[in-house]
This record gives C-alpha cells, sequence and structure tokens, in this order.
C-alpha cells in the first residue's frame, strides 16, 4: 500500500529550510540550488495536500444539496472526479524516491524489425509522447530524427523535463507493439510491428564523461530533418558509438558540431548510467531469486487497431478499449498503474 505521508514531508521541509538559513549555503551554487528546487517541490505537495483535505471537507455539504437538487449532483460529480485525479497525482508523488527520478529524462525511441511499418509506428509513438508531455504539463525538445526510407522514423531522441519527468517516464521504457491492417501493404494485411522506447536519467552538464574517448567512434553527417538553413547545409549533426556498450546517441538540433558533440556526450553519459543501474537491478533480482523484471528488451504493451482496438499493458494487465485516445497521448491511467505496480514490487 502506499501511503503519502504529510508529517515526514513536514519534517523534511524544515530540515531543508534549516539548511537553507545554514552559513555558506550559497557558496556552492548548485548544491543550493538543488536543495531549493526541492524545498520548493516538498512544500508544493504539502500545500497540495492542505487543499486536497479542505475540499474533501466539503463533501458531506455537498452530497446533502446533491440529494435534492440535480445541479448540485453535476456539481458533485465534477469535484469527486477532480479530487480523484488530484489525489492520484499526490499518490504519485511518494513514488519517486530514486536518485534521478525528480530530474529530466532523455528518451530515444526506435523502430524495431518490420521494414516501413515498424518506422512509421516509431514515428505513432513519438507524436504520442509529444503530446502526452504537452497535456501532462512536461516540455519534450527533440534532439534528432532519423527518417526511414518510406515513411515514418528509424529512431527519435528527445529530452524531457518538469517535476519528476525521469520517474514518471520509466512506466514507458520497453519494447512496444503494434497490430494493424498496414496503410503500406498493397493487399492490406494485418502486420505487426515493434518500436523500442528508451529512458535515461538526464545528467547535468557538469557530470565527467565515464568513458574513455578511445572507445568512441565519431562521426559527423548532414542533418536529415528540419532544422533550419545553417544545420541542414553542412556536417554539424554528431554521431557517437560506444565501442564496448554499442551504444549509438545521436544529436542535430544545435547550430554548430561543437555544441551537437557535448549535447550527444552528455546523451552517452546519461545512457551509461542507466545501463549500470540495470545492471544493479538484475543482479539484485538473481541474489533474491526473483523474475527479473527489467523492461529492457521485453514486450510491454501491446496496441490492438485489427480485428478490434485495445491497448493491453502486459505488466499490469490494464486493458483500454479507447486505443486511439492513448494513441492522442492520453497515458496517464497507464504510467499511473505501471508506477503503482513497480512501487509495490520493491
Amino acid at each position: 500500500m502506499i501511503t503519502f505521508d504529510p508529517a515526514q514531508l513536514e519534517s523534511r521541509r524544515a530540515e531543508l529550510e534549516r539548511e537553507t538559513l545554514a552559513e555558506g549555503f550559497w557558496d556552492d551554487q548548485r548544491r543550493a540550488a538543488r536543495t531549493s528546487a526541492e524545498l520548493h517541490r516538498t512544500q508544493a505537495k504539502l500545500d497540495t495536500y492542505d487543499r486536497l483535505s479542505a475540499e474533501a471537507a466539503e463533501l458531506d455539504t455537498m452530497l446533502e444539496m446533491a440529494a435534492e437538487d440535480a445541479e448540485w449532483r453535476a456539481e458533485l460529480e465534477r469535484a469527486l472526479a477532480g479530487l480523484d485525479r488530484d489525489l492520484r497525482k499526490l499518490q504519485e508523488e511518494a513514488l519517486f524516491t530514486g536518485e534521478y527520478d525528480a530530474g529530466p529524462a532523455v528518451v530515444g525511441v526506435h523502430a524495431g524489425a518490420g521494414g516501413t511499418d515498424s518506422q512509421d509506428w516509431a514515428e505513432m509513438l513519438l507524436r504520442m509522447y509529444l503530446r502526452w508531455a504537452e497535456a501532462r504539463g512536461l516540455k519534450a525538445q527533440l534532439l534528432e530524427a532519423t527518417p526511414g526510407e518510406e515513411a515514418g522514423l528509424k529512431s527519435a531522441t528527445f529530452t524531457l523535463t518538469g517535476e519528476n519527468a525521469y520517474g514518471i517516464m520509466q512506466a514507458e521504457k520497453g519494447v512496444h507493439r503494434l497490430v494493424r491492417l498496414s496503410p503500406f501493404d498493397s493487399a492490406h494485411r494485418r502486420h505487426t510491428s515493434f518500436a523500442q522506447v528508451e529512458v535515461s536519467p538526464l545528467v547535468d552538464d557538469d557530470v565527467p564523461a565515464v568513458v574513455d574517448e578511445a572507445d568512441l567512434r565519431i562521426d559527423t553527417y548532414r542533418s536529415q530533418g528540419a532544422g533550419g538553413q545553417h544545420v541542414n547545409k553542412t556536417d554539424s549533426a554528431v554521431r557517437i558509438t560506444h565501442i564496448p556498450t554499442g551504444i549509438v546517441v545521436q544529436c542535430q538540433n544545435e547550430r554548430s558540431q561543437l555544441q551537437n558533440k557535448a549535447q550527444a556526450m552528455r546523451i552517452l553519459t546519461s545512457r551509461l548510467i542507466e545501463r549500470e543501474r540495470e545492471e544493479r537491478e538484475r543482479s539484485l533480482a538473481a541474489e533474491r531469486g526473483e523474475a527479473q523484471d527489467i523492461s529492457f528488451g521485453s514486450q510491454i504493451r501491446s496496441y490492438v487497431l485489427h480485428p478490434y482496438t485495445m491497448v493491453n499493458d502486459h505488466r499490469t494487465n490494464l486493458k483500454i478499449g479507447n486505443a486511439q485516445g492513448v494513441l492522442d497521448g492520453d497515458l496517464d491511467e497507464l504510467v499511473h498503474a505501471e508506477l503503482l505496480r513497480r512501487a509495490a514490487a520493491n
């Protein structure tokens, strides 16, 4: 059972306030900024809790009024729906306890086997995440998008910033499967397509790279997507391959090759940190004799558009009939269910 503990939050708030008042607090600007940001988040959680407690206290009165008035019944239903939505969000806040959970994320979407259909599916997933991020109040910035030969995308990378961006996006990591009548098949037969979503914490600029330059292959190329005349006319895009692991990162949204290389190195560092975290989880699971439940390389969700419409999350067994709504960015129910499952498993 995941609970929201206001007493614990109040204690943490007091501790953070004492830190901000300590002599020399601002001498370390980065540490001070992190402490101030955590204090702001903690205060916001407590403010939300106080507001919801006050709203809940008013429900008894609204219930009495609704028993005799249809307009009050409608108002009560709206209040309950809003309260339920905000309580779910507050519940989520208690789930993010990892080192990087509160920070930004770097997300990669890669087409799998299936040719043009999978490349089109990768583009559909990117569209879904960008719409979901906007609706949730998260900011997405596209770093690179490599188009497919005929349609769709071979890969795309974007950063996601906002409160708990990495912690939230962890719920989407893994292989996504699409079943539909192919628009690229002249016989209009049913095809199954796959795309993989990678999620890593976006590390700070000053985090030292954990790589040896000798392990890198760095290629430059001309940007293949939109990006302005300068970007498209020079070989400013950068692709870095980490030879020992096979990890490949790309960046093409900056104006200069130097800027793109710096951003690509930051993403590579993030991916290597995430890889280390995954390996630790595998080791811990093996020591406990548990079935490994790491989404990398596993099929986490199916989106069926033919012969029926259904989105089925294989981890939580949550099924949603409005598949188009999910593809249009209505992901919150699926994300929330997976976050709760992970918290319970841990």
